[in-house]
C-alpha cells in the first residue's frame, strides 16, 4: 500500500507530469517570468469556468480578501462581519486594514456562516459581510445575499475552499462558488483542490468597475505605468504558477469528483456511527470536499488521532480553536459560551485523509484503523 499523505500532491503531479513539465519548460524558455501571456490565458479559463464576468489573478488568497476590501472602499472603522470558526487569514486582513472585525457564530450543520447570528450583529457601521465556504461547500448564499440587500451591505465571498462548488436556489438557478457575492476570494495554495506550486490567488466579479478597481490596487495602484491614482500593493500571480494553474484547470472537475468518491466512501463507512458524525451535505451547495471532517463524540479526540497517527495515518484539525479565542482577535472580550457550535466544533472536529489519488486500499485501511480503535475501547467499557 502507498503511503497515506493527507494530501498526495506527488502523486496528482505524476499523472499529468508531461504536461506540467512542457507547460514550466515553456515559461522558463520564454523567460516571461512575470506577467506572461499564461497569466492572462489562465484568467480567461477561470472565469469561463466558473461564469464570472471578471477573473483577476494575484500573489495569494490572503492577498486577494485584502484587495477586495480595498477595492469596495471600506474605512478604518467599518465593520465586517465573517465566521468565527475559520482560518484566521479571513479576520486578519479585517483587523490589518483598519477595519472592525465582527465575528458570529456558524451553522451545527454546514460548519458556515449562520445567517441569523450575522444579521443579529449588522449595526449602522456595519458595511460587508465576509462568508467563508468552509470545507468545500458553500454557505447559504441565498440568505445571505437577500439579507445583504436589504441592509445595503458588500458580500465578498472567500472561496477558497470551494472553488469548482456549485449553489442552487430556490427558483432553480444555479451559480459557481465566488460569483454570487460582489467578489470572490480564492487562494491556490498548493494542497487547495485548484492549487499551484507555490503561493496564487484570483478575485472574481461580475463588476466591471469593480473589475477594474481590483486590477488597478493589485498593480500597484496604477492604470498606466508611473501614474499612481491610489495607494496599492504589489501582487501578482508570476507565470510558473500561472502555466501549472492552466493545466490544472482542466482537472479540476475530476479532482473534485474524486474527492467526492472518498467522501463517499467515509461516508458509508460511517454512517450512523455512535462515536464519529459524518459532515451534512446542503441540498443547495454540492460539496467538493476540500477536507472530510467527522465529528467526534463520546472518544477522547487526542487518542483517536494519536492511534490513526501510530498506524501511520495523518489527521488535522480544523481549527482547534475559533477566532475570538485568538488573542490577536481580543479573546479577552470574548466569553466562553458566546459562540457554542463554533466552541463545540473547535472540541470534537477531526479530519481525514482526502485526495485525487486515494484508492480503495488506503481507504479500507483508514476505516478499518478506526474502527478497530471503537472496538478497543468497548471492550474497556465492558471489561
Amino acid at each position: 500500500m502507498r503511503s497515506i499523505q493527507m494530501v498526495d500532491l506527488q502523486s496528482q503531479y505524476i499523472k499529468i507530469k508531461s504536461e506540467i513539465d512542457e507547460a514550466i519548460f515553456g515559461v522558463l524558455e520564454s523567460t516571461r517570468f512575470i506577467k506572461g501571456p499564461q497569466v492572462e490565458r489562465f484568467a480567461a479559463n477561470l472565469a469561463e469556468y466558473t461564469g464570472a464576468s471578471f477573473v483577476v489573478p494575484c500573489a495569494n488568497g490572503t492577498d486577494a480578501l485584502q484587495i477586495a476590501m480595498m477595492a469596495l472602499n471600506l474605512k478604518p472603522g467599518d465593520e465586517v462581519i465573517t465566521a468565527t470558526f475559520t482560518y484566521a487569514a479571513t479576520a486578519e486582513v479585517i483587523a490589518l486594514l483598519g477595519l472592525t472585525p465582527v465575528l458570529v457564530d456558524v451553522d451545527p450543520n454546514t460548519f458556515c456562516i449562520c445567517p441569523l447570528a450575522m444579521e443579529a450583529a449588522i449595526t449602522s457601521k456595519t458595511k460587508a459581510i465576509v462568508p467563508v465556504h468552509l470545507f468545500g461547500q458553500c454557505a447559504d448564499m441565498e440568505r445571505i445575499m437577500d439579507i445583504a440587500k436589504r441592509h445595503n451591505l458588500f458580500v465578498i465571498e472567500d472561496l477558497a475552499q470551494a472553488i469548482g462548488s456549485e449553489y442552487t436556489f430556490s427558483d432553480g438557478t444555479k451559480k459557481q462558488a465566488g460569483t454570487i457575492g460582489h467578489i470572490g476570494t480564492t487562494s491556490f495554495f498548493p494542497s487547495k483542490n485548484l492549487g499551484c506550486y507555490g503561493d496564487g490567488g484570483a478575485l472574481l466579479t461580475n463588476n466591471e468597475t469593480i473589475a477594474n478597481t481590483i486590477k488597478m490596487i493589485a498593480n500597484h495602484g496604477q492604470r498606466v505605468q508611473y501614474y499612481h491614482e491610489v495607494i496599492g500593493v504589489n501582487s501578482r500571480l508570476d507565470t510558473i504558477q500561472a502555466a501549472v494553474l492552466e493545466v490544472k484547470l482542466k482537472y479540476l472537475d475530476t479532482y473534485c469528483s474524486a474527492r467526492q468518491y472518498v467522501a463517499n466512501y467515509y461516508d458509508q463507512a460511517f454512517k450512523d456511527h455512535p462515536y464519529f458524525k459524518i459532515p451534512v451535505r446542503d441540498p443547495k451547495s454540492t460539496h467538493v470536499f476540500h477536507q472530510y471532517t467527522l465529528q467526534v463524540c463520546g472518544l477522547d479526540r487526542d487518542s483517536v488521532r494519536k492511534h490513526l497517527a501510530e498506524n501511520e495515518i495523518p489527521s488535522m484539525i480544523y481549527y482547534p480553536l475559533p477566532l475570538h479565542f485568538q488573542e490577536a482577535f481580543g479573546a479577552s472580550n470574548y466569553h466562553e459560551g458566546q459562540f457554542p457550535v463554533s466552541e463545540t466544533l473547535c472540541k470534537c472536529v477531526l479530519s481525514l485523509p482526502i485526495s485525487t489519488e486515494m484508492d480503495d486500499e488506503q481507504l479500507q485501511y483508514i476505516v478499518e484503523a478506526l474502527n478497530n480503535m471503537v472496538a478497543i475501547y468497548k471492550n474497556q467499557l465492558s471489561a
